[in-house]
């Protein structure tokens, strides 16, 4: 089983790019996208629902053209929700987890399984951005860890917008004050370990330099390799021994961003 990963910075214009026949191409088990910024109705039908995939939406309430997160699963999940459960983090259309009931067809030996895609939230732009981030942080955790003593295994994957420790970026003293590594951000992700969630691209590369998952386009960063690891899979302890590669597919074009990936069995 093979899950990707890619926030794409605007389906529409990744469509555009060629970036979606590249996933129809590649055909993962689940593809999971963030930064759609499109509501469902606005996409073509063959990227609404493209054959062989059942598909599910998050998009922003209010602001038009902004955020939104997308899976596209070949297999139908028990059940689907969207947002946190808390009116005022919700409103942005970042989180989509689906729910798999009897998931031993897909992961053998394990019953309870939920995939969670989110595009958590940016810090910039003033204090009040980064608390908005901070809370939303700290809510998110409190649902995936209620999830855990329901019994569900965890997979949650996405654009995590802070790079963990300095080998996450290529430039770490110049960002310690910058939002995206201040040391307040890169705690929340030491809590989310500490409960029993792996960084699973650090579990298999444990050392590893210069591999990021974004870089600012308006500096032509990708060309220097000046990039930051932000784009994540983490995985519960059942779900992480199952995994046999943790993959950024740096290769690939098409967003500021590009595609991490983990492939299980």
């Amino acid at each position: 089983m093979r899950i990707i990963s890619w926030n794409v910075n605007g389906l529409r214009a990744n469509v555009k790019k060629g970036g979606f026949d590249w996933f129809l191409n590649d055909s993962p088990d689940f593809y999971c996208i963030q930064e759609t910024k499109a509501h469902p109705d606005q996409l073509e039908e063959g990227v609404r629902s493209p054959i062989g995939y059942y598909s599910y939406f998050d998009h922003s309430k209010g602001r038009k053209g902004y955020s939104g997160v997308a899976i596209y699963s070949k297999a139908k999940p028990d059940n689907v929700e969207y947002g946190l459960g808390i009116p005022d983090l919700d409103q942005e259309g970042r989180f989509i987890a689906l729910f798999f009931d009897n998931s031993s067809s897909l992961l053998p030996g394990i019953t309870k399984f939920v995939l969670l895609n989110i595009y958590f939230p940016n810090g910039g732009g003033g204090p009040e951005r980064l608390s908005f981030k901070l809370s939303y942080y700290d809510e998110f955790l409190k649902y995936i860890n209620k999830l855990k003593k329901k019994g569900y295994e965890v997979i949650f994957c996405g654009d995590v917008n802070t790079a963990h420790t300095e080998i996450d970026l290529a430039r770490p003293k110049e960002n310690v004050d910058n939002t995206g590594f201040l040391p307040v951000e890169r705690a929340w992700i030491d809590k989310v370990i500490d409960a029993g969630y792996t960084d699973v691209f650090r579990h298999f590369h444990p050392k590893e330099v210069g591999k990021y998952s974004y870089w600012d386009m308006k500096t032509f960063a990708r060309d220097r390799n000046v990039g930051w690891r932000i784009d994540y899979f983490f995985a519960t302890e059942s779900v992480l021994k199952k995994v046999t590669k943790a993959k950024i597919l740096d290769e690939i074009m098409g967003s500021d961003h590009c595609p991490v990936e983990i492939v299980i069995g």
